[in-house]
């Protein structure tokens, strides 16, 4: 007996109320239009009748209290089940600082959106029948206060027993960090690097071990599928940067074997205020682009200098963005 469930992912919408948002000249996510793109894609969701929705990280632009209120509130009214987890931008603080949550207060923000108990970042929960969800925890912070992308001994052995004991059902994992290479040399460039899971072999040896087969990131902001010895990982793109995707997904499985996966992806086209958010937010991110593009000329594997690739980055300005869009096929 197969059974077919539709469900969604949102990724990275870094919401942000507007009296929260920073307007640091130096921002690159377009902040201004994080909730009504997020009511836009919700809208659509609504009426399209699915079963569940991911989001995998960054939820808010800062883990600001408010913020995240907000979000809880508004995911909370939605007439089918979220499953959450905390991004980068969720947790700044290893602890609760002024009006910033700190990391394990994550859970309590977001209990009854994945988390049934919340002294722990991390859930696994039987969704529908044979199917379970498990939602991991990629934020960690080292004694300085710095926070680093990586899982704790303590989550893999959790991660590990929970799949032994999971052997009847098809395995959902969502993760915030990227856990195979979306782009080439990923994990060995310094701007691609910090987007991956640091202990990503570790975590690839486990699923491995158990069989799972598909993993749901996003942090890169690129819409992307990656395959590497028998799992897939579909990263997800940001809500808040062009091309402001989301997706849509018809699963079908049996028991614990997958049958089919149907991606279609989806684009935010415009928001009150930016009624060409397509081409506004292309534009807007290749003003930007010369920085990011002269790190990127400079780093492995081109190693430019300065000299040489300054006079080049005015013909790469839509580079980030078409890598952004993903690939259409």
């Amino acid at each position: 007996m197969s059974f077919n469930y539709r469900f969604a992912i949102i990724s990275d919408p870094h919401v942000g109320l507007l009296h929260t948002i920073d307007h640091s000249a130096k921002r690159f996510h377009l902040i201004e239009v994080s909730i009504p793109a997020l009511e836009t894609v919700l809208e659509h969701l609504e009426k399209l009748n699915i079963d569940f929705l991911l989001m995998p990280g960054d939820l808010t632009q800062d883990g600001e209290k408010e913020n995240h209120l907000w979000l809880k509130q508004r995911l909370a009214a939605l007439p089918f089940p979220v499953y959450v987890i905390p991004g980068n931008h969720d947790v700044r603080y290893p602890s609760e600082y002024q009006d910033y949550i700190g990391l394990n207060d994550f859970p309590y923000y977001y209990q009854q959106l994945g988390y049934t108990n919340p002294e722990k970042l991390y859930y696994s929960q039987e969704i529908f029948p044979g199917l379970q969800l498990i939602g991991l925890n990629s934020t960690q912070f080292s004694e300085d206060g710095k926070q680093l992308g990586y899982m704790d001994v303590e989550q893999l052995a959790w991660l590990d027993t929970t799949l032994a004991q999971t052997t009847d059902k098809l395995v959902l994992i969502m993760i915030h960090h990227n856990v195979i290479e979306h782009l080439p040399g990923q994990s060995n460039h310094e701007l691609g690097k910090r987007y991956m899971l640091t202990n990503a072999t570790e975590l690839k040896e486990i699923l491995a071990k158990h069989r799972v087969k598909l993993v749901f990131t996003g942090h890169l902001h690129v819409q992307d599928v990656a395959y590497e010895d028998g799992l897939t990982e579909i990263t997800t793109g940001s809500t808040v940067s062009y091309p402001h995707p989301y997706r849509i997904l018809d699963l079908q499985y049996d028991h614990k074997e997958l049958i089919k996966l149907t991606i279609s992806s989806h684009r935010v086209n415009n928001v009150p205020g930016w009624d060409n958010l397509q081409l506004n937010s292309r534009e807007s991110m290749a003003a930007k682009s010369h920085p990011f593009m002269l790190k990127l000329l400079m780093g492995y594997p081109l190693y430019l200098s300065v000299e040489e690739a300054a006079p080049l980055t005015p013909y790469l300005r839509y580079f980030w963005s078409d890598i952004a869009s993903g690939d259409t096929l």
